[in-house]
């Protein structure tokens, strides 16, 4: 009764001096600015329609969740927290006076000073650093008299569905637990919207103090839970508490579709990306390739990566480097890390070879058994079906992936032409020309993914190439890295399925319904297997392999990569409008029989006789004779050089006839004039000769090849 009697004065005292003596502590923030203010320990990558596709932890002191809005947060929650913290929150407005006068009371008589702060409060300290607790848990008087001047202004501004939501944003429960998202899936698996009465319970015990033992956690629940729901049983408490505080607890990502992106996104304390990826899009791709995985596993395949990408504009549509929890290293991002690139570099090379007029698309390669002399020892290159054909056409060669035609190739251009070629199509970490030899021509060079399907992409836009992206919105700017012309011809090689049938055949996952070119690629010894190919309107490469570096069982690039290529490719082109025929060849091509040619490369055509008359004398009929033609070396023939005569000294002549005003042009380099015979120093290889006239126009043209010993090139026996 005493006690009792003292209350009312001494709670109008309090406040009386809580009025007059209160420091200024300035506005409070607004609800707003609270809400805008507040970040997640979690930084999110969205995918470009704004869907979360991955989180990725960036605060390392606390654990905390989205913002959760009041009506996602358990009824049975709030009325635990209410309970246990602030029984008249409903009612007060922002001090329960009487609580602090009871506290009063209980610090004159030497029991501590807990129970005078209400929600209200305890909010206003969360929001004002100045008013954190001290090192045993206590604050100041003066932290007590801002905290009641904060929490009126807090009400008078606020609603107190706003005050109970951001409470339950910011409020640390155990640990580095922050707010109720994170507490509930860390402690329960939950969501805070399903915490049943018992789970609610044990949350509002923790809040008075965050790490108390089991014990005092279970006491103290059980008091909550009855006091809420008087007929609530505790039985099964202590043992659901023991159980909940004995081990770590572990919060799963809500969504992780794209954790490589996600690495590469959210990084200087960016905590929300928006990215090019589709998030539909991305998770097919994972399962298509999980799926394709599982079935393949037998012949030791369990790593892979896939990349998508938009060829106008350069937007990475799915990044999926490896398969999560499938994988043999879940760390390794498939799409940077360095493989050899096996044949998928192979339309490189004859992109260079025709725009260096050294082959045409229907020039003939000798596919035969194949020794180059590298060093001391003797390369000997065979094809994926260790047989041969004999003569092909250059088109045949790559769409078919023929390797010896390759080889022949690369000794035309070169080594060191090709290296600065793939550097030019975005290619980086290349070693030197010397490094690779004649086995740059099946690729045995290390790229990445994300390189190659660029570089494919290039042919696929008429030959201009730019970065890809993989933040939504940029632009980069482009440059032309091949002849329109010549991304047409490659183009339309990897997409000729007769051409492609010698190795093939006609049906196989690479005969799509719709136009595409595509080209697969295997490794030596097996350990990686591409498949590269686009459409009018997107690129897909696809890798699969080990990360160890193992070696894979009787895999081809049909039955590797190829079917998961096919179907991203499908999926992509479900809607009929993706489905645009060939591209439109560009200027500077010729048609001719069966084929296209490099304007001036094409085969000259001589125009047919005009009709005999019976009245005509034969001084009236042209002479066929009388054209332009080039009368030696004559087209197909094979120049044999002397081994026993020193390279330098031994000359072919070049002889012309029928014109005048014309011109050589010797594998796109000129020569002079063909008035007279023009002595040439051979060069092994494959050769291209045509004869021009005045006006650039070509009037003649052969094909030859030289063999023999010269010290400029590698022999060729």
């Amino acid at each position: 009764m005493k006690w009792g009697l003292l209350t009312f004065p001494l709670v109008f005292s309090v406040a009386f001096l809580v009025l007059l003596l209160a420091p200024k502590s300035g506005s409070v923030p607004k609800y707003s600015e609270v809400r805008a203010g507040y970040q997640a320990s979690e930084a999110v990558l969205l995918d470009r329609h704004g869907t979360r596709l991955q989180e990725l932890r960036a605060d390392d002191n606390v654990r905390s969740l989205r913002w959760l809005q009041l009506d996602e947060i358990s009824p049975a929650l709030a009325a635990a927290v209410v309970y246990a913290e602030d029984r008249k929150f409903y009612t007060h407005h922002g001090v329960d006076w009487r609580g602090v006068g009871g506290a009063a009371l209980r610090w004159i008589g030497g029991h501590g000073d807990r129970g005078a702060s209400t929600i209200t409060m305890q909010l206003a300290g969360l929001l004002d650093s100045r008013l954190h607790a001290g090192a045993r848990g206590r604050h100041s008087v003066t932290q007590k008299l801002i905290q009641f001047t904060d929490a009126q202004s807090l009400e008078s501004s606020w609603s107190k569905q706003q005050i109970l939501e951001a409470y339950f944003n910011l409020v640390s429960f155990r640990g580095e637990l922050r707010g109720i998202g994170a507490a509930a899936k860390g402690l329960f698996g939950a969501y805070a919207s399903g915490l049943t009465d018992t789970e609610s319970a044990i949350l509002a015990a923790m809040l008075r103090s965050p790490n108390a033992t089991a014990a005092r956690v279970v006491l103290r629940a059980c008091a909550i839970l009855k006091g809420v729901r008087p007929a609530a049983s505790c039985e099964l408490l202590e043992g659901r508490v023991r159980q909940l505080l004995a081990g770590a607890y572990s919060i799963p990502r809500e969504v992780a579709l794209a954790p490589h992106v996600a690495l590469r996104l959210l990084t200087n304390g960016r905590r929300e990306v928006t990215s090019t990826l589709d998030g539909g899009l991305q998770r097919f791709v994972i399962e298509s390739l999980s799926q394709h995985l599982a079935a393949v596993s037998a012949q030791n395949v369990h790593d892979g990566a896939v990349l998508v990408v938009d060829n106008e504009t350069g937007d990475v549509l799915a990044y999926v480097g490896n398969t999560g929890a499938h994988s043999s290293a879940i760390h390794v991002d498939g799409v940077v890390a360095r493989r050899q690139a096996g044949s998928t570099l192979k339309p490189f090379l004859y992109a260079l070879a025709f725009e260096m007029r050294r082959l045409t698309a229907a020039s003939l390669l000798d596919d035969s058994p194949l020794d180059v002399t590298v060093g001391h020892d003797i390369y000997r290159p065979q094809n994926y079906d260790h047989s041969f054909h004999g003569p092909v056409s250059a088109r045949v060669a790559l769409a078919s992936s023929l390797n010896v035609p390759a080889v022949r190739t690369l000794q035309l251009v070169g080594v060191d032409a090709l290296v600065e070629r793939l550097g030019a199509s975005g290619f980086t970490e290349l070693r030197s020309a010397e490094d690779y030899g004649p086995s740059l021509a099946l690729g045995s060079a290390d790229i990445n993914h994300w390189e190659l399907v660029n570089a494919y992409r290039t042919f696929a836009n008429s030959g201009v190439w730019s970065e890809l992206q993989l933040e939504h919105g940029v632009v980069s700017e482009r440059h032309q890295a091949y002849r329109p012309a010549t991304a047409f011809l490659i183009s339309d090689i990897l997409s000729d399925r007769e051409s492609r049938a010698v190795t093939f055949g006609l049906e196989n996952q690479l005969a799509t319904r719709f136009w595409s070119a595509v080209k697969t690629g295997t490794s030596k010894d097996m350990r990686d297997n591409w498949c590269v190919g686009y459409s009018r309107r997107f690129t897909v490469g696809v890798w699969v392999g080990n990360f160890s570096g193992a070696p894979m069982w009787n895999v081809s690039g049909i039955t590797g990569a190829a079917p998961v290529w096919a179907e991203v490719m499908n999926y992509l082109h479900a809607d009929a409008t993706a489905q645009l025929g060939a591209p439109l060849a560009p200027k500077g091509l010729i048609h001719r029989g069966n084929d296209w040619f490099l304007r001036g490369t094409e085969p000259v055509e001589l125009a047919p006789l005009a009709p005999v008359l019976a009245r005509s004398s034969p001084s009236n009929l042209p002479s066929q004779t009388s054209l332009p033609r080039i009368t030696y070396p004559s087209s197909e023939m094979i120049v044999a050089l002397d081994p026993d005569i020193a390279p330098e000294r031994q000359r072919i002549a070049l002889k012309a006839s029928g014109g005048e005003h014309l011109r050589w042009i010797l594998n796109g380099r000129e020569l002079g004039s063909a008035s007279g015979i023009v002595l040439w120093r051979p060069v092994n290889g494959e050769q291209s000769l045509s004869l021009v006239d005045a006006a650039d126009g070509v009037v003649d043209s052969v094909h030859f090849t030289v063999r023999g010993h010269d010290r400029r090139e590698l022999p060729t026996r």
